[in-house]
């Protein structure tokens, strides 16, 4: 899979093959590439992509007698044609957000949404798949063609394919909207993110913090031509201050900053506040779900996904909630009692909570996340993840230094199985500037078999953003770092093991929302058994395995307020719920213009383990529901937790690297991607439906 500059073998008229991003059957060049090429090469591919369709609705055979070749075949073809430009241009303007990408981005977004829109209530279309859909028995389709057809008549259905013409324009006015402000909610958080910082010359002020986490405070500094120290909001800077920085003002302050982003309580007046936003977002998505002929967005949310209803979603929050909230509380309560005991704090304060928290691990457990780092190089825990999924799903993973990446610390693997090529990634795990924050596996390209018989094989791009080597000192990660990376490989996995030969159902494409997560939460369960913990670490300078005594204290802090931290997921995801069930197109009249905030209190009265400042306008920077996919899907988090917790306790009887196993599980789920409903995958692997006393046994809660 290295990168040239060949063509697409059946690239529409009006390619260029001096641009990167349409050398389609290969990987960009991202040396080349820029940012006036975007928009051409999606105006090309959507010309196309709808002449391709306008012939295939007026082909005699598809209007009476269509079969998977003549119908579903070539539209696959558009889709991924547009897939490998736009997912290229996606990820560029997250991973490297520039003024000039940023705008081509913004240029193209709503071409790329009305064409989306079009293709979903082309009447003439839907008619074609539902001929398909009929003759599915007369031409012996399989399970995945099936599951396909049936999927994309749903998605017809739900974009509005159905509705009356005026309605069709209202729905792609609330789309196109949708995605414009969606779009302006991320680069409004970004922005604020990264407009916030705060220089110390006195290093005093640093007291507590690691010396590798000052080490990378002080290149950042002299990155921007500054003396002594420089934080950001970048969260592993962020996490460091917070859970290590003994002056406690320093930590209110920043923990302001952070809980105020792109709102009105933050330092910049205002200038990205993402309120009426949010409003708009809401009113937008309930208007979408009135005319689709649905009480509420949450109704309409969970109709793709594996839950059968808000209601058994709703009872599923609430039950957690009911083993964690008591949970929670004793464990805020022995925080407190901690802090004012042996620190004589008299007045505990948010920004108190993960800073005496570490004090309690540390003395509860004689352990510390930082104390962990130094057992974590970066290189030695992808070596380590490397051999783990080697030996659970019997691939080899090599770097490959010949293809062309947009930064210089940004990696490219191959995967084979016996010598032969399956799929590649590209590793992205150092925060930037220009960089969005958080990690995410997104689709580069997904694994089908081409008309010409030969197969695309799938490429990930996989993005963290961890703390970069700092002076001759490597990045070291701490153990929840650790846990992230091999959450998104999780997701890698499943996008890139897949042995799905069409592009709807390869990887994680078809895979229900809520289903999504369980590959990646599973492979955290690595990170915690022996096994595999003297596989991942190795003392940074001293390259010692990590010792059996420190072992032993870490793992028996694995469950340290295991409570707190369910009870932080689950108000997240049960705000989503209700903001998406309770949210009505007279939005702007609810509760006096404050519904959300109204909302998220309501929440916090059944959720809220400790009381939090006013200013917090945590809302205004949750990007997961106003400015990604998981909009009244939150809930996912949790839900895939209960099937992940599930799946290992199998690992967990018969070895966490029993190979049978393992390739059970890769034949089951994993290889299957969207092939079949996830509830059937699941019980294929397991036997049975999913118990969540798994997860609750898992966390300690029972």
């Amino acid at each position: 899979m290295q990168s040239d500059s060949t063509l697409y073998n059946s690239a529409p008229d009006g390619f260029n093959s001096q641009n990167p991003l349409l050398s389609l059957d290969t990987l960009p060049l991202f040396n080349s590439v820029k940012a006036n090429h975007i928009q051409p090469a999606v105006e090309t591919i959507l010309r196309a992509n709808r002449k391709l369709i306008t012939a295939l609705v007026t082909e005699p055979k598809n209007q009476s007698d269509p079969d998977w070749n003549s119908l579903m075949q070539p539209l696959d073809d558009a889709e991924d044609r547009l897939d490998k430009v736009w997912s290229t241009a996606s990820h560029l303007n997250g991973v490297m957000n520039t003024a000039e990408i940023r705008a081509a981005y913004d240029n193209c977004q709503p071409l790329i949404t009305d064409y989306h829109t079009e293709l979903g209530q082309n009447q003439q279309l839907y008619q074609c798949v539902q001929k398909l859909h009929e003759r599915a028995d007369e031409l012996q389709l399989d399970t995945s063609q099936r599951k396909i057809i049936s999927d994309v008549l749903l998605e017809f259905r739900l974009a509005g394919v159905s509705l009356e013409e005026d309605q069709k324009q209202l729905f792609m006015e609330l789309e196109r909207r949708l995605s414009r402000l969606s779009n302006e909610f991320g680069n409004n958080v970004l922005d604020a993110t990264r407009a916030w910082s705060k220089n110390i010359t006195d290093e005093a002020m640093l007291s507590g913090l690691p010396e590798t986490s000052k080490a990378a405070a002080a290149e950042a500094a002299k990155l921007k031509k500054l003396d002594g120290y420089l934080l950001t909001l970048d969260f592993p800077c962020y996490f460091a201050v917070m859970n290590n920085a003994d002056n406690a003002a320093l930590r209110e302050e920043m923990y302001r900053a952070y809980g105020t982003r792109a709102s009105d309580q933050d330092s910049f007046e205002g200038r990205w506040d993402n309120k009426l936003k949010i409003d708009e977002i809401l009113i937008c998505r309930a208007q979408l779900a009135t005319l689709l002929g649905y009480d509420n967005y949450a109704e309409l949310s969970v109709a793709r996904k594996m839950a059968s209803s808000v209601t058994q979603v709703s009872d599923f929050l609430q039950d957690l909630i009911s083993h964690s909230h008591p949970a929670a509380l004793r464990e805020y309560d022995e925080l407190k009692a901690f802090a004012e005991d042996k620190y004589q704090l008299s007045e505990f304060k948010a920004w108190d909570t993960a800073y005496y928290s570490e004090k309690l691990r540390k003395q509860s457990f004689d352990v510390s996340q930082e104390e962990l780092r130094v057992y974590f190089p970066v290189e030695r825990v992808k070596q380590g993840l490397f051999e783990i999924v080697n030996r659970l799903y019997g691939v080899e993973i090599v770097r490959n230094s010949s293809a062309e990446v947009w930064d210089e610390r940004v990696e490219f693997y191959d995967i084979t199985r016996d010598g032969q090529p399956v799929a590649s990634f590209y590793f992205d795990l150092f925060t930037r500037e220009g960089k969005r924050g958080g990690a995410w596996m997104a689709g580069c390209r997904s694994r089908r078999q081409l008309a010409s018989a030969k197969w695309q094989l799938p490429v990930a791009w996989l993005t963290c953003n961890f703390g970069p080597p700092a002076g001759s000192e490597p990045a070291l990660l701490t153990h929840n770092e650790v846990t992230t990376l091999f959450h998104e490989f999780g997701h890698g996995l499943h996008h890139m093991l897949t042995s799905e030969q069409y592009l709807r159902s390869a990887g994680i494409n078809g895979v229900a929302w809520d289903a999504v997560e369980l590959p990646s939460q599973l492979m955290e369960n690595w990170c915690w058994q022996p096994q595999a913990l003297g596989m991942i670490s190795s003392h940074y300078l001293e390259e010692k395995p990590l010792p059996a005594d420190l072992l032993e204290k870490m793992l028996a802090a694995k469950n340290f307020q295991a409570g707190m931290k369910s009870m932080r997921q689950l108000e997240f995801a049960l705000f989503d719920l209700l903001l998406h069930q309770m949210a009505t197109v007279g939005l702007p009249q609810q509760h006096s213009g404050e519904f959300v905030a109204d909302t998220l209190a309501s929440v916090r009265s059944q959720t809220a383990v400790y009381p939090l400042p006013g200013y917090l306008r945590f809302q205004n920077s949750f990007s997961h529901i106003f400015a990604g996919g998981y909009a009244a899907g939150y809930y996912s988090y949790k839900w895939a937790e209960v099937l992940s917790a599930d799946v290992f306790s199998r690992f967990s009887e018969t070895g966490v690297f029993d190979a049978r196993t393992g390739t059970e599980f890769l034949s089951k789920i994993l290889a299957r991607g969207g092939g079949a409903d996830a509830l059937t995958l699941f019980i294929d692997f397991m036997g049975r439906e999913p118990d969540v006393s798994a997860l609750l046994r898992q966390d300690g809660l029972r």
